[in-house]
């Protein structure tokens, strides 16, 4: 089962927001707390809290990044 294209934007902002909350929540889980035994836990916790906050701020940003590269390209 496909998603319609209609839902793109929101796909592409939920797909995101995913993505790099769970990569920057393990990045600076690692820095900040370090590799330890409770590591994964810290990091899930991180990220928990993380992707809400991710989700709507690229929903919000996403349209203005799309006219800054469209004014910076041909």
């Amino acid at each position: 089962m496909k998603i319609p294209k209609k839902y793109t934007g929101i796909l592409f902002a939920f797909l995101m927001s995913l993505l790099m909350a769970f990569i920057m929540s393990g990045v600076l889980t690692a820095l900040f707390a370090g590799i330890d035994a409770q590591f994964v836990s810290h990091w899930m916790r991180a990220f928990i809290h993380a992707w809400p906050v991710a989700f709507p701020a690229v929903l919000l940003v996403a349209p203005i990044v799309k006219k800054i590269v469209a004014s910076l390209t041909e």
